[in-house]
């Protein structure tokens, strides 16, 4: 990195976060919005806004804490908004999405379900962080889930797997390390590069028909290495990379989804493309 850029980093933080400290809080948008906030069963989405939206937490996180700044951020823009836990281990609270990811693509199907039929449409849209952005993939293309969902927008997704900046290439040197990680978290097993959950996933093609698909990735992502792995291939599909639409924005894989209002406006024109903005550094303001 040029010597500039070291200087400019920090600053270029520093001014961001305090953007986002004078933009409205989750709890002040939370406050004003016109329902009690998200996964208000009694909501019903508006003629502007038709189909309501379903948050998928990524690994080790929960339907509350991934979605503390996102939920609120739709709710006050008028979208309906819902929040599922999946993938729980027993005697584990909390920290969930560490379940096989099949199995966890079927609570998904069980919730998507519940929120139709409490809102009257027909079908929804869903943004996940992480592996919520990958997940939802297997649902759409086993489970039927392509003819009641409108877009996937994956923020920092692990769809072709992640190696962990290589460590995962390190298991087989260490003795019963992989099956430890099967059996004990399959979840996180399902996620390495090449398993065979993700050969499954991935063969015939990335996507499926009738669904659009947006990914949105840091080129900061310590976590899904490398980061363009996220990426997907079809007509139907969109990949963004967030310092392409803000240099200045140095989000990595957990802020890109918790506290970052740039990625987030980009969803917000991925739910809505006939009312996009263009996305900018000033769009933490929005």
């Amino acid at each position: 990195m040029l010597p500039w850029r070291r200087l400019l980093r920090p600053l270029a933080v520093l001014v961001l976060t305090a953007a986002a400290l004078v933009a409205p809080t989750g709890a002040a948008q939370a406050a004003s919005a016109p329902s009690s906030g998200w996964n208000n069963w009694s909501c019903k989405p508006s003629a502007a806004h038709p189909r309501p939206v379903v948050l998928v937490h990524g690994t080790f996180g929960n339907s509350v804490d991934n979605w503390l700044g996102l939920a609120p951020y739709l709710v006050h823009r008028g979208y309906c908004v819902y929040s599922l836990d999946y993938g729980q281990l027993p005697g584990v609270p909390f920290f969930h999405g560490l379940g096989p990811v099949d199995k966890s693509a079927e609570q998904l199907d069980v919730f998507v379900d519940r929120v139709l039929a409490a809102t009257g449409s027909a079908e929804t849209d869903i943004i996940g962080h992480s592996q919520g952005g990958m997940m939802p993939r297997y649902y759409l293309k086993f489970l039927g889930g392509a003819e009641k969902v409108n877009a996937l927008v994956g923020l920092a997704p692990d769809n072709h797997g992640t190696t962990l900046l290589g460590f995962t290439k390190l298991l087989p040197y260490f003795p019963g390390a992989e099956h430890l990680v099967s059996t004990a978290t399959p979840g996180l097993a399902d996620q390495i590069a090449g398993s065979a959950f993700l050969q499954k996933l991935n063969a015939g093609g990335d996507t499926v028909p009738g669904v659009q698909y947006t990914v949105i990735a840091t080129q900061y992502d310590q976590v899904v290495t490398p980061y363009r792995s996220g990426f997907l291939e079809g007509a139907n599909v969109k990949n963004v990379v967030l310092q392409d639409l803000c240099a200045l924005d140095f989000s990595e894989h957990v802020a890109i989804g918790l506290t970052d209002r740039i990625a987030w406006h980009e969803a917000l024109n991925a739910l809505d493309p006939a009312h996009a903005e263009r996305t900018t550094c000033a769009s933490v303001f929005d």
